[in-house]
């Protein structure tokens, strides 16, 4: 397969490196933003100097470094973390040959790219912490080999078809970071002393980058070594979900992604208990979606875990920056209770066949999310007024901060779940990426569109109500979803009416036609 491949190869790689100058120069670009954004943040980050302040700067990068740790575990147990083409397991898997020589490359490939992707965000959030250069090491060093290390043993139990010991590693790992964020702000509030907490969060980052050292190698060889066992279905749902991926990926469609996971989950899921509906019109939508909060209750779990965020991005000192960095993450959790408008967005003929007006329908799949947006906010609003550290704010002001958040993240929700994919059929704008339709250039700015307008007045100073007037009209865009073809469907209908009725006052219109009506006789 090696050498017919690289026989038709109709390209060198000089030629391939060439035509990715655009690449190379949006990488300059970006990593020039992002140091730009590291050094603008230590500058914020140094003004505050008080022992909650440098506590709470020791122990968040420990916190980032589990959530990355747990994040990998999730990856490798959705996609494999070895996987392979449909074509692969129909060509190569049934014949004679051994699985190892396939699949011994691409285990090292993803283990490679576990280390230098934890590495990459491990030093980055050790240095928007204003963490000195040589923690910044060290935490990129934690991060890298903690998440090659967890990867490999991801590996190891997936040549064993096993994969609960990797879910409860998984909730570990994601409840000692959850904890740790918690246990952040109550320092900040002074409940509680974290003078040691600094020194202790390095030496656990010492410790887990010499476990994730050994796990490389150890779990690395056992994967190795259980390679030739590994199923054939569990190669081959991991690529094709991964195929899946990059379509959509490519696109730039991230609600669609989503969707792929979902389908994926529940396939893995296999069925669920039917349950009856309640109510009648409008409140049975309502009620659908209350339903299905109690057949996932882990999405609850994981938005009252977000009200954490707040709290500490205010105990590190950043409380200008708290509503927009708080919205963003609302905006993620605030998005799996919006399956019922994603569906009724994305398909117009079920839409519909409601006996209902559009926004009517659209605005009763918005009442659960928009009242669970408003408890968040309640929630949350002991952090804008400074009782977990920070800076003290006068409740009005807080109260204020706290809902126009809460408002920033539902829209911004709301936004991201109903916005329509870019249409092909229309003109293409020439880039230098090649050629792609205007929609696609902002697929990446859904959701952090309302999130900036809604914000930006109160983190420039401005008067609270003119977020609130700025969320009440994006909200009434949203609702009616009003979009250009519907536009262009109304404007031709009004200038049809308009052209009949200038016709029958000039006398020119046609006759109209009498119904005849043929009777057997």
């Amino acid at each position: 397969m090696k050498d017919w491949r690289r026989g038709r190869a109709d390209r060198s790689l000089w030629q391939a490196l060439s035509d990715g100058y655009v690449m190379v120069f949006s990488i300059v670009l970006i990593g020039a933003m992002v140091i730009s954004s590291i050094v603008r943040a230590q500058q914020v980050v140094a003004i505050c100097d008080t022992a909650g302040c440098l506590a709470a700067r020791g122990l968040l990068p420990w916190a980032s470094v589990a959530g990355i740790l747990a994040s990998t575990l999730v990856l490798s147990r959705m996609f494999g973390p070895v996987v392979a083409s449909a074509a692969e397991g129909f060509w190569l898997m049934d014949g004679p040959t051994d699985r190892r020589r396939l699949l011994a490359g691409r285990l090292v490939a993803a283990i490679v790219l576990a280390l230098v992707v934890g590495g990459l965000l491990g030093a980055l959030i050790a240095a928007l912490t204003g963490s000195p250069l040589p923690e910044v090491g060290i935490w990129a060093l934690a991060g890298g080999f903690g998440s090659a290390g967890l990867l490999a043993f991801a590996a190891a139990e997936q040549g064993l078809d096993r994969r609960w010991v990797v879910t409860v590693f998984q909730w570990i790992i994601g409840t000692a970071a959850i904890g740790t964020l918690v246990l952040l702000v109550f320092g900040a509030a002074g409940w509680i002393d974290l003078g040691g907490a600094h020194l202790i969060a390095v030496e656990l980052a010492y410790i887990v980058a010499g476990a994730g050292l050994l796990l490389v190698l150890v779990a690395g060889f056992v994967a190795y070594r259980r390679l030739r066992g590994v199923r054939r279905n569990r190669l081959t749902a991991g690529g094709s979900l991964l195929s899946g991926l990059q379509g959509a990926a490519f696109a730039l469609e991230f609600a669609l992604i989503r969707d792929i996971l979902i389908e994926a989950k529940a396939r893995e899921r296999g069925h669920v208990k039917p349950t009856r509906g309640a109510g009648s019109g409008m409140t049975a939508l309502v009620m659908r979606d209350v339903q299905r909060l109690w057949r996932q209750p882990m999405r609850l779990v994981t938005l009252a875990a977000t009200v954490v965020v707040p709290y500490a991005v205010q105990a590190l000192g950043l409380a200008t920056l708290n509503p927009p960095l708080s919205a963003l993450v609302l905006v993620a959790a605030l998005i799996p209770f919006m399956n019922s408008l994603r569906v009724l967005t994305r398909t117009r003929g079920l839409q519909r066949c409601f006996p209902f007006d559009p926004g009517k329908v659209k605005q009763a799949a918005m009442v659960v999310p928009g009242v669970l947006a408003l408890l968040w906010a309640i929630a949350a609003l002991p952090a804008f007024m400074g009782v977990g550290g920070g800076v003290t704010v006068d409740p009005i002001d807080a109260a204020s901060a706290a809902v126009v958040t809460g408002i920033a993240g539902f829209l911004g929700a709301v936004r991201w779940v109903s916005a329509r994919p870019p249409d092909y059929s229309g003109p293409i704008m020439s880039t230098g990426f090649g050629a792609m339709p205007p929609g696609l250039m902002f697929s990446l700015l859904r959701g952090l569109d309302m999130v900036a307008l809604v914000t930006l007045p109160i983190v420039l100073g401005w008067p609270v109500w003119i977020s609130l007037v700025v969320g009440l009209i994006a909200f009434m865009i949203l609702r009616s979803g009003l979009d250009r073809d519907q536009l262009m469907e109304q404007q031709e209908e009004q200038k049809r009416e308009l052209a009949e009725e200038r016709r029958r006052r000039d006398g020119t219109a046609a006759p109209k036609s009498k119904i005849k009506v043929q009777r057997n006789r």
